[in-house]
């Protein structure tokens, strides 16, 4: 069985586990070896050097020339990296009040890292499959959002299945009709034929856009989605989006940017080129983007090192992104680890690692961000002294990491986003989704709510928890999956 990071043991075999090499052979991955040291690449990023990836390498493994996460030189990584942080963005700690909003749960697509996703089948009219997933209509997923609005909430995310009646408007429906085999040419049946009909990506966008909110959305996978069958442009899709109301567009789906492990975890996904081509796309069309990189599955220390110099590149030719996202792979749940292809996820270790290493080779993204959701309050706050900046947001509704197994909540308010981040001694901040407008919080003026909202005025968001009862920090949710990153 390989392991993806069981304990701190991911040195030259870089896979996080305590299995030496097996996880490497199982999937023919050459073991991560560099013509760098450690201690020149830690002297590079003391100089605030440009990387390159076999520094990252050097520096995600603390060295390629021994076994296991060697904790001194680890501590070296992190010190270097929080310094970074605070030359570049300072003590703020930022977050956004937000909520999600996935419009479906149908997909068809078989990521093996995956346990948001529901057969599309069992979505069918005339289908008998019991299921606990859910499509929301465009006048459902509207009501969601105003009910957000009155709350103060001023970002919704959106991140859905591929649901095989989702197209991008009404004339990518009679296309993908036109086909001699829809369903198995072009992943499509037509509305009817399911119980609820989602509408078009144009329909939730502009349904979703509503009350002056700003909506994140259509990750590369859907812009996909939204083309298939076609030989439309990104670029061209993003636009029709924005002009329905997308706001910006969300570099998940990425995973880890190297195809040879796409090939092994999600191999009905689109490829490299193409995430990156969606993500030129929506550039273009004039969105902000985000990116990620889901770790601590199959990959190698090098493999998350290429994937970072993806994103660096992407952000020298565009500009366009505005923060960088490490999700550790959260693997309860998911297929990966009932097959037993994996037998847990990242170590702490990697995950502070991963951290730092994005802040010291991205010098070209100016914030990293810290998950409470996949990691927890305290670890989360170790992570804002590995070099992260921003703590997430309220988020109000997390079914992807619960599906998948995550244990921490799915609700933070303003008050707790206010203790915790004074307790280690930064400054709270509340930022708007692209970062350009900020509130600094007195930690003595409570009880703290969002006031960057078009209908926000400091009360708080849910004063007793999403339901009334405790609050989400304690809460643990029904246990979720990476359905996205």
């Amino acid at each position: 069985m390989s392991s993806g990071g069981s304990s701190d043991a991911s040195g030259s075999n870089g896979r996080g586990g305590g299995d030496g090499e097996s996880g490497a052979n199982e999937f023919d991955f050459a073991a991560p070896a560099t013509d760098q040291s450690f201690e020149n690449a830690l002297a590079k990023a003391r100089d605030c050097a440009r990387l390159t990836v076999d520094d990252a390498t050097e520096l995600l493994a603390t060295g390629t020339d021994r076994e296991g996460i060697d904790p001194v030189r680890k501590e070296a990584v992190l010190e270097v990296a929080d310094r970074r942080r605070a030359e570049e963005v300072g003590d703020e700690v930022t977050f956004v009040a937000n909520l999600n909003n996935n419009v479906t749960t149908a997909c068809n697509t078989g990521c093996l890292f995956c346990n948001f996703k529901d057969t599309a089948h069992a979505f069918e009219a005339d289908s008998d499959v019991e299921h606990a997933g859910f499509t929301k209509p465009p006048a459902e997923s509207r009501a969601v959002v105003e009910d957000a609005l009155d709350m103060g909430v001023y970002e919704v995310c959106s991140v859905s299945g591929l649901h095989p009646a989702f197209a991008l408007n009404e004339e990518h429906h009679e296309v993908l009709a036109a086909h001699d085999d829809p369903a198995s040419e072009a992943n499509y049946k037509p509305p009817e034929a399911y119980a609820t009909d989602p509408g078009t990506y144009v329909e939730q966008m502009a349904a979703m856009s509503v009350g002056g909110v700003h909506l994140h959305s259509m990750t590369p996978e859907e812009a996909y989605h939204a083309k298939r069958g076609t030989d439309w442009a990104y670029e061209s899709v993003y636009r029709e989006l924005a002009d329905a109301g997308l706001d910006s567009a969300p570099g998940t789906a990425a995973e880890i940017l190297v195809d040879e492990v796409r090939d092994v975890i999600c191999p009905g996904k689109i490829r490299t080129d193409d995430w990156v081509a969606a993500m030129e796309g929506a550039a273009a069309a004039g969105l902000d983007v985000t990116s990620t990189m889901m770790y601590g599955h199959v990959e190698t220390v090098a493999h998350r090192a290429q994937h970072l110099e993806v994103i660096r590149d992407l952000q020298d030719r565009t500009g366009a992104i505005t923060e960088f996202v490490p999700l550790s792979f959260i693997h309860r749940n998911t297929p990966l680890y009932r097959r037993g292809v994996v037998d847990s996820g990242p170590s702490r270790a990697e995950d502070e690692l991963v951290v730092a290493v994005a802040r010291l080779f991205l010098d070209n993204v100016d914030h990293v961000q810290a998950s409470w959701v996949k990691s927890g309050d305290a670890h989360g706050l170790k992570l804002l002294n590995c070099g992260a900046d921003d703590f997430m947001g309220t988020i109000l509704s997390e079914e992807i990491t619960s599906r998948a197994g995550g244990e921490y909540g799915e609700y933070r308010s303003f008050d707790d986003y206010v203790e915790m981040i004074t307790a280690i001694g930064r400054t709270p901040v509340e930022r708007s989704t692209d970062y350009r407008t900020r509130r600094r919080i007195d930690p003595d003026d409570g009880p703290h709510g969002p006031r960057l909202g078009p209908r926000a005025d400091g009360t708080p968001m849910l004063p007793d928890g999403p339901s009334g009862g405790e609050s989400g920090a304690d809460a643990t949710g029904t246990p979720p999956a990476d359905a996205d990153d």
